[in-house]
């Protein structure tokens, strides 16, 4: 068997599942609460948040978090799991009534210019790039703790990259379909720029991963290719979903232009 690194799902297992549940406990009761005064919330949107949910635990503690640890490729797809397609579905759970008692919390409030389309962008971008840089990824590898704080960052940026899309709070009035098509954009050439990286730099970056590699039967840099073509075949999927969206939201707003 290969040297099994450090994970999250080891010291830290319990954090793991207890964050979700607390999570999904105050989601229950606040739309209970709003159930109860008329506003229910709708259910496809009760399902996405809680299968955001599911789908972050069970990708963390299931067999593939384990190999996240042994094959980057793999730690790829996690990493797109949680944070990309997760965080997505945690937003598309969110209603400003859901949020109302947390953003009256002036401290929390003063946070939602994080959400601006300007401010979320570069965000997220830094929050991606810096965490692969090799020191730093390969210390949080290394390090239970380091790896949580890792994900908690993946997850959080990225549910702030998705609020201006498709979150509750406000937008700019200047932020309509056009510069909705550019953030997209936006999105998946940084998400590309790094996948390429990753496919035909030619140099192993995480050496972390060569016992694992060994164990697997691949060498570092196919390894490495693997990930960055998992990167762009996620991103291209989710960006013709997101085209899609993009396209059926403009032409409604036509027709009740025109209405």
């Amino acid at each position: 068997m290969p040297v099994v690194l450090a994970h999250v799902a080891g010291a830290l297992a319990p954090v793991q599942l207890v964050v979700p549940g607390l999570l999904a406990v105050a989601y229950a009761r606040r739309a209970l609460t709003l159930e109860r005064q008329g506003r229910r919330v709708a259910p496809a949107r009760q399902a996405s948040f809680y299968g955001a949910l599911v789908l972050i635990v069970a990708t963390l503690i299931s067999p593939l978090g384990h190999i996240s640890d042994e094959l980057f490729s793999v730690h790829m797809i996690e990493h797109l799991l949680i944070a990309d397609i997760g965080a997505l579905l945690l937003v598309l759970g969110l209603t400003g009534p859901l949020l109302a008692p947390v953003l009256r919390i002036r401290a929390i409030d003063r946070l939602r210019v994080l959400a601006h389309p300007a401010v979320a962008l570069p965000l997220w971008a830094l929050d991606l790039l810096v965490w692969h840089l090799p020191v730093l990824y390969q210390a949080a590898l290394h390090h239970s703790g380091l790896h949580a704080v890792e994900h908690a960052m993946f997850i959080g940026f990225g549910i702030n990259m998705w609020m201006p899309l498709f979150g509750p709070l406000p937008m700019p009035s200047w932020f309509g379909s056009a510069w909705r098509l550019g953030y997209i954009l936006g999105v998946r050439l940084i998400g590309a720029v790094l996948a390429n990286v990753f496919v035909w730099s030619g140099t192993v970056f995480y050496p972390a991963y060569r016992a694992g590699e060994r164990y697997w039967g691949l060498d570092p840099i196919s390894d490495q290719v693997a990930a960055g073509a998992v990167v762009m075949v996620e991103g291209s999927i989710l960006t013709l979903i997101l085209f899609a969206w993009l396209f059926l939201r403009a032409a409604r707003q036509g027709e009740e232009r025109q209405a």
